[in-house]
């Protein structure tokens, strides 16, 4: 027992989200100097890293789509608290940090992580192979979501700008949490079989064939491991961010760009998850983390958000503008085109990973 104790405690994925919460802790709060923001970036990075590893873990042992399903809310939650955070510190600066962070999600989930999953499942046999009938369900909720969030707002007339009064506050937040939850009993539950990984026959892969899962223990320790993990990665990130937004100042970047650049960190732990997932030939895991992630994003975020407005003083702006509407919609229409077929080529993952590209670009240049 004192050797597997000791091996443990030297096991990277277990020291470095430790150490990377203890310098959290340690630093929150403070002006770092550069040398201090360094150590906070790789520890970081290693946070990451190993958020990818015990997730993987955990996955394993439950199975899919509940692995996947692990990762995404772990994160939700966490990206949800950050954004509360913010918003009741810095009222001023924050009042469309809720529609800029969500909607950094949906990009990047729905056209990186996407694209890149596509990408690498189609390297990997020319073609990617996943159900087009959880996939798209999947989608078409995430659309929905989309839609009555952050798009309603901007036609709303009951308040002035691209607001919601709060009674369509409380009817987004409770459809918003309704659509999720009916979402996870269909994904978990009657049509389990929809978010499996499948062959090139269609037959679905309910196993891993390559390892034995975990045991118990070992599967909650990585979940334990996990939260600490998405903890540090998030809390590190806040803890950096000032030295980002002096960094975004200095180039002449638009503030709202520094949201983009959290949602990039907060959402990196997935990126690579789902990555990995499609180098194994899996790539249905990785539409159910990009979906599922864009999605409790927005189903996890608006709720809470409508609660914490409650004590927020100030407009919450959610509608979209211009670009961004053109953005969502050409995502969705693209989306929908690529899920339809249930088979993808290296066209699709690249069309998606170009339109993430246009996104940041015209975050950076409006």
């Amino acid at each position: 027992m004192a050797a597997q104790l000791r091996s443990r405690l030297t096991d990277w994925t277990f020291a470095v989200p430790v150490l990377a919460v203890l310098v959290l802790i340690a630093t929150w709060g403070r002006n770092l100097p550069g040398p201090i923001i360094a150590v906070v970036a790789v520890l970081l990075g290693g946070a990451v890293l190993a958020a990818v590893h015990h997730a993987e873990v955990v996955a394993h042992r439950v199975g899919e789509p509940f692995g996947s399903l692990v990762l995404a809310v772990a994160v939700t939650v966490i990206e949800v608290a950050l954004i509360v955070t913010l918003m009741i510190s810095g009222p001023e600066k924050t009042q469309s940090l809720a529609r800029d962070t969500v909607f950094a999600a949906i990009m990047i989930t729905c056209n990186g992580i996407l694209g890149l999953s596509l990408l690498l499942g189609a390297l990997r046999r020319r073609v990617a192979v996943f159900n087009p009938e959880g996939t798209g369900g999947a989608l078409a909720t995430v659309i929905t979501l989309a839609t009555l969030s952050l798009v309603i707002p901007t036609f709303t007339t009951a308040r002035p700008g691209p607001e919601f009064s709060p009674a369509q506050l409380t009817f987004a937040a409770v459809a918003s949490l309704a659509l999720y939850g009916l979402f996870v009993l269909v994904q978990t539950g009657r049509h389990r079989d929809y978010f499996l990984p499948i062959d090139s026959h269609g037959q679905v892969i309910d196993a891993e064939e390559h390892a034995k899962p975990p045991t118990t223990r070992a599967a909650l320790v990585s979940l334990a491991l996990l939260l600490v993990a998405l903890v540090a990665v998030v809390g590190d990130a806040k803890t950096v961010s000032p030295t980002i937004e002096a960094g975004v100042a200095a180039v002449n970047l638009p503030h709202a760009f520094v949201g983009v650049i959290i949602a990039l960190l907060v959402l990196l732990p997935e990126t690579l998850a789902a990555a990995r997932a499609a180098r194994r030939d899996r790539v249905q895991i990785s539409l159910n983390l990009s979906l599922g992630s864009a999605m409790a994003s927005i189903g996890l975020t608006i709720p809470a958000i409508a609660i914490a407005s409650i004590w927020l003083d100030g407009p919450l702006l959610l509608g979209l503008g211009g670009t961004q509407l053109a953005l969502l919609a050409l995502t969705a229409v693209t989306a929908v085109l690529t899920v339809v077929p249930g088979r993808a080529n290296v066209l699709q993952g690249g069309v998606h990973l170009v339109l993430l590209a246009a996104f940041v670009f015209l975050a950076a240049s409006p």
